[in-house]
């Protein structure tokens, strides 16, 4: 077996066949990602002790906070090997963070005398629970949302651009009252903007309290100290998160699981979109644009498979099923601390990596798609009976008895032509008025859409 470690050799497909893909989310969930933020909240908690007024610690020199913060701007990957080799010896990750730092003060002496400060009163989860919040952060800034972005305006500008185009839809499989292709899209864009808003608008949650959320460490070591007020200066105004002030030894995760659910339900308006979009390259709606090269089956030569949408859908699902777990678990800690979620926090970058796959896929089918106008009409022009739908709701406009009644006795379960429609309309039998009459004559299943193309059009 091979030794090194390669794309072929990867366990997960994320860090092998798809690695590419998603590249953007490595270096912010990552191991090395939760080293550099371990490292950045470590340095800022070091700072703002400084900078409390602290008997006997004096704020530093700007010198000494430009070595500092470049610590944190200039990590590299040769300094988080640097703390995985002190790990070795630890066997706890965030002391070795502690220890790395202390060891790159040494030759400060302004730093270095001050260097029991690092990680002062802090607990682990202090420096995690902050760690995992400003990663998720990143990720969610530079990464999810502009998927999601890119998705939202892909088929923003389908919606505008298929606003007219009319299409039968299909309720429970069968032929139903016509829609138009972009208003069909327009209701996916609809519900992708809340989507994205309940992404966004999670806060994400933070505490530097201690053990076990009481600062008891902080407050015998300076009992004259608002211990609270400076953890949530930092927290808010140093790391730009926001402050939990009741905790146990973790920050509870609730948080977490309203981003994960939230993520959850976007791939899951985007799971429904894959299969419909698959439904309607299968019934001829949408062909598929040929790429030099590609093969669609080993044995059949004419296939054209929609492997995005599918690839799309497979993805969303994996997302979802870790994104479930993470939301269900997190939350659930025994006492003050258990260790359970430690394992399972490090699985953050898989569920978005799988999110962040689908979007990729998605949008690869969507460039790729073609509107096949030809199949669209024969469709429609083969469904008249939609019409019966027009017909009886006029004829109860007008009072005609039973309008439904004898649209269903016409029409249920019998091809419907527009020779027979018209037929019916021209009984002298259906008491209708002059104009009433014409305007059904006139109407195809292609023209009656009803407001679809005037809501497509909105969509923003």
């Amino acid at each position: 077996m091979p030794t090194t470690l390669s794309t072929l050799m990867a366990l997960s497909p994320l860090d092998g066949r798809y690695a590419a893909k998603v590249q953007a989310l490595r270096p912010l969930l990552s191991e090395f990602g939760l080293m550099h933020r371990r490292v950045q909240v470590e340095v800022e908690w070091f700072i703002a002790l400084s900078d409390a007024g602290l008997e006997g610690f004096a704020p530093f020199s700007e010198a000494a906070r430009g070595l500092l913060r470049g610590l944190v701007v200039r990590f590299s990957e040769a300094d988080a090997s640097a703390i995985k080799d002190i790990e070795k010896t630890t066997n706890h990750d965030v002391k070795a963070v502690e220890y790395w730092l202390k060891s790159r003060l040494e030759n400060t002496p302004e730093l270095n005398a001050a260097s029991e400060f690092v990680h002062f009163a802090c607990t682990s989860e202090d420096i995690n629970n902050t760690s995992h919040a400003l990663m998720l952060k990143a990720a969610r800034t530079e990464v999810v949302l502009p998927g999601l972005d890119r998705l939202i305006a892909k088929l923003s500008e389908m919606a505008h651009r298929h606003a007219e185009v009319a299409m039968l839809s299909r309720t429970h499989g069968q032929t139903a009252s016509p829609t138009t292709v972009g208003k069909e899209i327009a209701n996916v864009v609809a519900r992708l903007h809340g989507a994205r808003a309940r992404i966004a608008e999670v806060k994400l949650l933070a505490k530097m309290n201690g053990a076990v959320g009481n600062y008891n460490a902080h407050s015998v070591a300076y009992p004259g100290t608002d211990w609270e007020a400076f953890s949530r200066q930092v927290v808010e105004q140093r790391l730009g998160l926001a402050f939990n002030p009741y905790t146990i030894q973790i920050e509870p995760h609730d948080y977490m699981a309203e981003l994960f659910d939230a993520m959850t339900r976007a791939n899951t308006i985007l799971i429904d979109w894959s299969r419909d979009v698959w439904g309607y390259i299968s019934l001829g709606y949408f062909k598929q644009k040929l790429k030099d090269g590609e093969v669609g089956s080993s044995a059949m030569p004419h296939k054209v498979n929609p492997i995005d949408f599918e690839n799309a859908e497979g993805n969303f699902g994996l997302a979802n099923a870790l994104l479930t777990h993470l939301s269900q678990k997190l939350p659930v800690s025994r006492w003050q601390r258990d260790l359970t979620d430690s394992t399972v926090l490090r699985n953050m970058g898989v569920a978005l990596g799988y999110a962040v796959l689908g979007y990729d896929s998605l949008a690869r089918g969507l460039d790729k798609l073609e509107l096949n106008s030809a199949a669209l009409a024969a469709d429609l022009d083969n469904a008249w009976e939609v019409l019966a739908e027009a017909i009886q709701t006029v004829m109860r406009r007008h009072g005609v008895p039973q309008p439904y009644e004898q649209l269903k006795a016409f029409t249920r379960g019998k091809p419907m032509t527009r020779e027979l429609m018209q037929g019916f309309i021209n009984d002298p039998k259906l008491k209708l008025p002059p104009a009433e009459r014409e305007r059904l004559l006139a109407m195809t299943p292609a023209s009656y859409t009803g407001l679809a193309a005037v809501l497509a059009k909105r969509i923003a």
